[in-house]
């Protein structure tokens, strides 16, 4: 069967993925700086990689790696 409707969806954010120092907070998942849009984004594929995760990209440039 599938998720019922009365169900919450369980989201779990394992990484962010930066190229503004200002929104580098201490959280309880992975908070990365990278120095250029090039960089996160090599960034935010190796992690999602390696953690068998997806990737989603907000509106302001910066990636979040999810587990559903």
């Amino acid at each position: 069967m599938g998720r019922e409707s009365t169900m919450k969806p369980d989201y779990q954010i394992l990484a962010y993925i930066t190229t503004e120092k200002e929104r580098v907070l201490s959280s309880n998942c992975l908070t990365l700086f990278a120095d250029s849009k090039k960089t996160s984004k090599e960034m935010t594929v190796d992690i999602a990689k390696a953690m068998k995760a997806d990737v989603t990209q907000l509106t302001n440039g910066d990636y979040m790696v999810l587990r559903v």
